[in-house]
């Protein structure tokens, strides 16, 4: 779904950043200081003037800013659509064609400005400023509460509703949401990588990190369009590709002169005062104000902003498996694995029977993988190459387009044509289910590494290995065999150091649409 105007995860490259909204509200404009005040008698004009230039704020409606309203507007619309359909997707499958009854036309009527409201309340109309999956989470939240409230009013308007019929108005509410939120993060995605959703962006400070912000941002895609740095003071010089546009003390000229909708602060090239004339000149020109926090990549629900004198600190929420989470992630895994075992097996009858005629030898392939703490098991696929196709491995080294310890051959000749079709759509990983059952894997985490990949392991490598292996992962929809492998590993770090029920929710959900395209697969 990764990307990002908000450089976020599952969505690599990005910097964490913190946003300060910018308010209209004309209590906070400043006093003037007693230097700034006329003396009395003299002429007040030439002082009225330049408070109103001071007060005054641009008034330019940037085109990235309007289309982002624009589509803000267009989400919140396709929420209460959602709800409508879902209601009348259930009407339908619940009384067939019958009109609906007053009642329900009042449930309609009077839940969909409640379900809207309720979605915007949680941002969820600015999905730029959200990552996926805090985006996921916030939308299943919103319509588990948005349905509640709904059915709460059709319980005060006497339309009573069994259990069962309300389970299945959430879930369609909940699938028809993310259908759509899906599609508007493809529509933007599109605008991003054109141009026509690139913010114009200043860059305050000229350090070294400032330089790699310019750089970072500048890349298609993430929604930004640098234009300059300002110095906290001049003579100021940076090496890199763009100049420097004006100063700290003249942040709101820079702002005006160059149409800029967003300002990105280095924080390391800033001291306290300046900072404090950067938030305030930007709020006064209704521009968006991001500041880099020098974090690692994590989720932005791990982090609470908190006052420590006269600073803000970022406290760090750490995340750790307690023992309910333990038993509900393996009660989660062990639910769906069986329920997946029994639907999927006419599928593999199939397959089998295909493996069986295509080539000689046996269905299923058993290797020996690492798993949680190095625990070596025996993995299950389908086998997808010739017999005897490890003996072949070393003939093959000079076509290895993997980095790292991995190996990787495109158009890999030990492959069958079975076998190719099935690592396609990732249907050779299928008996791994097996393997969830017996508690050796989950559905979600990094994939089990060989023990020749693990002895070529830096010691940051190692972080892979602190939780269970999975049947998919963030890099499976993240690109797949397309990363390098340090991507690869960073990935599978970010969803350890990250790890929620919700976020598994959003992997699985993310991994039907990569395995459907086979995207990086070979």
């Amino acid at each position: 779904m990764h990307e990002p105007l908000q450089g976020l995860p599952g969505e690599r490259g990005g910097c964490m950043a913190q946003t300060i909204e910018s308010t209209t509200r004309t209590t906070a404009q400043p006093v003037p200081s007693v230097a700034e005040r006329p003396e009395p008698g003299r002429d007040h004009r030439g002082t009225i003037e330049r408070l109103r230039l001071a007060l005054g704020r641009a008034s330019a409606d940037r085109d990235a800013r309007r289309r982002y309203r624009a589509i803000g507007a267009g989400i919140l619309a396709s929420d209460g659509l959602a709800l409508l359909g879902a209601l009348s997707l259930t009407h339908v499958l619940r009384f067939g064609l019958r009109p609906p009854g007053a009642g329900q036309a009042l449930l309609a009527i009077v839940g969909l400005p409640i379900w809207i409201v309720i979605f915007r309340s949680v941002h969820l109309h600015a999905p730029h400023r959200l990552a996926p999956p805090e985006e996921f989470r916030r939308a299943i939240a919103a319509s588990s509460m948005g349905m509640l409230i709904v059915l709460l009013t059709g319980s005060w308007s006497r339309l009573e509703t069994p259990g069962r019929w309300i389970a299945v108005a959430w879930a369609l509410a909940l699938l028809f949401e993310l259908v759509g939120r899906w599609g508007w993060r493809r529509f933007t995605g599109r605008l991003r990588a054109d141009g026509r959703l690139a913010v114009r962006t200043l860059i305050v400070g000229t350090n070294d990190e400032a330089i790699r912000i310019a750089r970072d941002l500048g890349r298609p895609g993430l929604g930004f369009s640098p234009i300059g740095h300002v110095a906290e003071s001049l003579p100021a010089e940076v090496t890199g590709d763009l100049p420097v546009v004006g100063t700290v003390e003249r942040l709101r000229a820079a702002i005006r002169e160059q149409q800029a909708e967003c300002v990105f602060v280095a924080a390391t090239g800033l001291g306290l005062p300046s900072m404090r004339t950067v938030a305030r000149d930007a709020r006064y020109e209704g521009v968006e104000l991001l500041v880099s926090s020098r974090l690692p990549e994590m989720i932005p629900t791990r982090l609470t902003v908190l006052p420590v004198g006269q600073d803000l600190a970022l406290s760090l929420r750490m995340v750790e498996l307690s023992r309910g989470q333990a038993i509900l992630k393996r009660a989660f895994d062990l639910v769906v694995a069986s329920v997946g075992l029994i639907l999927v097996m006419p599928l593999w009858a199939v397959i089998a029977a295909a493996i069986r005629l295509d080539s000689p030898g046996p269905v299923l392939y058993r290797q020996e993988r690492l798993g949680r703490a190095g625990e070596p098991f025996r993995m299950y696929k389908f086998r997808t190459m010739c017999v005897g196709a490890e003996e072949l491995k070393e003939e093959l080294g000079d076509s290895n387009r993997a980095d790292g310890p991995l190996f990787k051959v495109p158009d890999d000749p030990r492959v069958t044509r079975a076998g190719r079709w099935l690592r396609r759509r990732s249907l050779d990983e299928l008996p791994q289910l097996l393997n969830v059952v017996r508690g050796e894997m989950s559905l979600v985490g990094p994939r089990p590494p060989l023990r020749e990949e693990v002895d070529q392991y830096e010691d940051w490598h190692l972080g892979r290995l602190d939780v269970a292996p999975g049947m998919t992962g963030l890099w499976q929809v993240s690109g797949r065999s397309d990363l390098t492998f340090d991507e690869y590993v960073r990935l599978d770090l970010f969803y350890i150091e990250n790890w929620s029920l919700a976020y598994d929710l959003y992997v699985l959900a993310k991994t039907i649409p990569a395995v459907v395209s086979g995207r990086g697969s070979y």
